[in-house]
């Protein structure tokens, strides 16, 4: 019997040697709680919040992200590719996702909000409505991404190729919108 946890409220705990038991998590908080190497693997979080933790090269393998916040956190090479994706829709705030990867994955209903998305793999991913609200994209890799009607209007330092990537109806603005013409190595003053 899979263990079930609710509204519970973990504070500076350490999963790095110990791991975090499966089972479903559904409405809790972690607060200041180290991850980092951790192993998350086929855990279901359901609109739980993670504030202040560092989730730094955690093992995601189908881990379930539900409505799940990730506020003030580190999550440096997290391969999000391998989680479930089902009703995969976290937020980040305030998140450092360096080299991350969402390789490949459905995210229509993520969000990033002052993010640091430097060197993050979008490649193959489905962007589609995503926000990107005051996000650094330096180094983010797109490519045959779905970025329809995602919100660009804030980030900044991307390099994204329209001829390689889908940005119908996409919000872009200036001056940051020269990312879509990095590639030609044109001058604009």
């Amino acid at each position: 019997m899979s263990r079930y946890v609710e509204d519970v409220v973990y504070e500076k705990q350490d999963y790095t040697q110990q791991a975090l038991p499966k089972g479903d998590y559904e409405g809790c908080r972690f607060k200041a709680c180290g991850f980092s190497g951790a192993d998350l693997s086929a855990i279901n979080f359901i609109d739980c919040s993670f504030e202040d933790c560092d989730l730094s090269n955690a093992c995601v393998k189908q881990a379930s992200f539900q409505d799940t916040v990730f506020k003030n956190c580190k999550l440096v090479g997290v391969h999000f590719e391998d989680a479930n994706t089902f009703l995969f829709s976290p937020r980040f705030e305030n998140a450092t996702l360096t080299l991350s990867s969402f390789y490949g994955v459905k995210m229509k209903q993520a969000s990033f909000q002052d993010c640091i998305l430097q060197e993050v793999d979008f490649v193959d991913a489905d962007c589609s409505t995503v926000v990107f609200c005051r996000c650094d994209l330096s180094g983010a890799r797109f490519e045959n991404t779905n970025l329809e009607k995602a919100d660009l209007q804030t980030a900044f330092h991307y390099s994204i190729d329209p001829g390689k990537n889908r940005i119908k109806k996409a919000l872009f603005s200036l001056p940051h919108i020269t990312g879509l013409l990095h590639q030609y190595d044109i001058v604009i003053k």
